[in-house]
């Protein structure tokens, strides 16, 4: 309902005018007392934390998966083009030639791991390095870790390091 101003109004904006709702009356409370309550209220049982989700295509170039709020494993190629973005870990079982972001909600712990690194973009909670600037030599290629190393006199920077079997 409404004043015929507002009609008006709400008609000329488009809403189409519905009628009153009918109100329920309720009933007077009784005079019996409350019963006590039976048994203690149950909780909800404790959330289950998100596993880690797990790609087995290979990534191709325009493809983006994200990993909401968890690690992101990906046991195929990443190819140039292709995204790979997680709020966790990123792990990479094949050669990573596309973007990866990790810690894309700020998580400076997240760390990438690619069996052959040889991305175009890395990035970790916002700290990015891109193939402009080429990759250390003994890493290209490589299996390789990179993680953030925070403060320091040129700021937050990346640091990537070969893992050794």
């Amino acid at each position: 309902g409404g004043n015929p101003a507002q009609m008006a109004a709400a008609l000329q904006a488009g809403l189409l005018p519905v009628p009153d709702a009918h109100l329920v009356s309720l009933r007077p409370a009784t005079s019996q007392p409350a019963a006590p309550p039976t048994a203690a209220p149950i909780s909800a049982p404790p959330a289950t934390p998100l596993g880690a989700l797990v790609i087995d295509k290979p990534l191709r170039s325009g493809q983006q998966v994200y990993a909401r709020g968890r690690d992101l494993v990906v046991l195929a190629m990443v190819n140039a083009g292709a995204e790979v973005i997680a709020d966790g870990h990123i792990h990479v079982y094949a050669p990573l030639r596309g973007k990866a972001m990790a810690g894309a909600r700020g998580n400076t712990e997240a760390r990438i791991f690619a069996l052959a690194l040889e991305a175009e973009l890395l990035s970790i909670a916002g700290v990015y390095r891109t193939s402009e600037n080429p990759l250390p030599p003994g890493v290209a290629g490589q299996p390789t870790q990179v993680r953030l190393v925070p403060g320091g006199p040129d700021g937050d920077k990346l640091v990537m390091s070969v893992l050794n079997a």
